[in-house]
């Protein structure tokens, strides 16, 4: 009989890609990973993973077993929802990670909801950006992530998650109040081409946003600076180091002195928020709450 245990191990190790980054995300030796896949591929007869110059890939027939394994463990997490709700699951512990704009907008409002709609939930806050939150979902190292699509994130319809939309939000173009383009009611991206940029890093899912709508107007942009945060991003602007594409919800409190904010010309580059659980734990009765009280949040 196949154990569900190295089910998980073999998926963590798929999505990692070598055994190593697996057993770092399952807390595990690298040994105990590579015991359990050896452990697997005697229960199953077949051999699972084969190990190259540039880490673990699958062979056919841990691909196989693959595309049970994402229906097997939703299935899990439906019986585990099920039999929490059976014994009430009125009070618990969820984990939540989210990128910090996605706190301030939707996360602190839905714990500020939870407290009087669900007073036994007890929510764990997690600052994390998108690319790395759906990741520690699939490992079991939180519950619930508040992430943003990007390039090479899984689609809505991985068999592995729920996904659950948020909102979307525009970008506006921030440039210095000297800039040639101040007084424009609007800024087409065309014309900031020749431009000096300042962003996020690469892998940071408004990276991805920001270079896309630019590829978009037919260029790449010069990013010779580069922060995650938001609020650096607009004091560089403020110092005439350059120009930038700043989610709106970011720019919220922000201090805007020495720039200004203009929407940009045309389609606006958006990014769009959703939440994400492992597919089958979304109707558990400790993480439904949740993922309405975030619903709530982003619509009000």
């Amino acid at each position: 009989m196949i154990e569900a245990r190295r089910l998980h191990i073999l998926r963590a190790v798929a999505d990692h890609r070598t055994v190593t980054a697996a057993a770092a995300a399952l807390y595990l030796t690298p040994s105990a990973v590579s015991q359990q896949l050896a452990a697997l591929e005697q229960e199953t007869g077949h051999r699972l993973v084969e190990r190259g110059a540039k880490g673990v890939r699958l062979t056919p027939a841990g691909e196989i077993l693959l595309s049970h394994t994402n229906a097997v463990l939703a299935q899990l997490e439906r019986a585990e929802a099920e039999l929490a709700a059976y014994g009430s699951g009125e009070a618990g512990t969820v984990t939540v990670a989210s990128f910090a704009t996605g706190i301030a907008l939707v996360v602190a409002p839905a714990l500020a909801r939870l407290a009087e709609s669900a007073p036994g939930i007890r929510v764990r806050v997690q600052d994390a950006e998108g690319d790395a939150s759906l990741p520690m979902v699939l490992d079991r190292q939180v519950d619930v992530a508040v992430a943003v699509e990007y390039r090479g994130a899984p689609p809505a319809d991985d068999p592995r998650l729920t996904h659950v939309s948020l909102y979307a939000e525009p970008f506006d173009a921030v440039v210095p109040v000297a800039h040639r383009l101040a007084d424009a009611d609007e800024v087409p991206l065309a014309e900031l081409a020749k431009d000096t940029w300042i962003g996020p890093y690469p892998g940071n899912p408004c990276h991805d946003v920001v270079v896309l709508a630019c590829e978009s107007a037919g260029f790449q942009p010069r990013l010779e600076h580069s922060s995650d945060d938001f609020r650096a991003v607009v004091s560089l602007a403020a110092a005439d180091a350059g120009v930038a594409l700043v989610p709106r919800s970011a720019l919220l409190g922000t201090d805007l002195t020495g720039v200004v904010v203009r929407p940009v010309d045309g389609v606006a580059p958006t990014r769009r928020v959703f939440a994400a659980v492992r597919r089958g734990a979304e109707d558990h009765p400790l993480i439904r709450p949740v993922l309405d009280a975030l619903g709530d949040a982003a619509r009000a």
